[in-house]
């Protein structure tokens, strides 16, 4: 569990730091996953996550609305999903998740991208099959909760991994991509509280190792993909460690 919970700690830490980038970011999907199966979070359990997950990070209520009724208006452009691959430079695989109006766009923006710090774009398929696509809640229940019995029970859902971190009352379930909405359902009826939900990367090999010359190089990469107003999720094979 370690260096993946290293990865997903700097990640996050880097991703969630600027409040305007994150309320776009969860517009966005709230957008999508409204579009996909309906405005009523009571039928639509990816929705009803998301909503749970935006108002953990204080996203305003009326911003919220917005993005939902987004869905249904007519002279709105559509958000198409769309996942980029490539190589920064010294090999580090990157996977860029973004959701935009404009492929065109981004895709442009995307290869100006790895071509200034020294890589690549790549092929659909050339680096995703080294990373694993998995689902993930945070959750809290009102009772002190055994981990071990829980997780015994969510492994049936489809869940693989249950954990707290050492500073926080949070509990992390990781599962399979497809097991999202039985592991949900779950959670539900066993009256936990869903902080947050949703759909991550996780390297699945060996992480590249780079000296400190390069590290800087690469995180000049990271940043310029993390800025763009495109750009939902980035993800990469570079050994964070120290």
């Amino acid at each position: 569990m370690g260096r993946a919970f290293e990865f997903r700690k700097e990640r996050k830490f880097k991703r969630w730091g600027n409040m305007a980038r994150v309320f776009t970011r969860l517009g966005k999907e709230i957008t999508i996953a409204a579009k996909q199966g309906g405005t009523d979070p009571a039928g639509n359990p990816h929705l009803r996550t998301l909503i749970q997950t935006a108002k953990s990070e204080n996203m305003p209520k009326e911003n919220i609305e917005r993005a939902i009724n987004r869905a249904v208006e007519k002279d709105q452009s559509d958000y198409k999903e769309v996942v980029y691959e490539g190589y920064g430079p010294h090999g580090v695989a990157f996977l860029v998740e973004t959701a935009t109006d404009n492929t065109n766009r981004t895709v442009a923006n995307i290869r100006s991208y790895f071509a200034k710090y020294g890589g690549s774009l790549g092929t659909s398929g050339s680096v995703a099959f080294m990373f694993d696509h998995k689902c993930s809640f945070k959750v809290k229940g009102e009772e002190p909760v055994d981990l071990e019995e829980l997780e015994l029970e969510l492994i049936d859902y489809g869940a693989d991994e249950v954990f707290k971190n050492d500073d926080d009352d949070i509990i992390n379930i990781y599962g399979e991509f497809t097991a999202f909405n039985a592991i949900q359902k779950f959670i539900e009826e066993k009256g936990f509280e869903i902080v947050s939900g949703g759909f991550e990367r996780f390297p699945n090999g060996e992480l590249k190792k780079v000296s400190a010359e390069e590290r800087v190089e690469l995180d000049k990469l990271i940043e310029k993909l993390e800025e763009d107003e495109d750009v939902q999720n980035v993800y990469h094979t570079l050994d964070i460690e120290e």
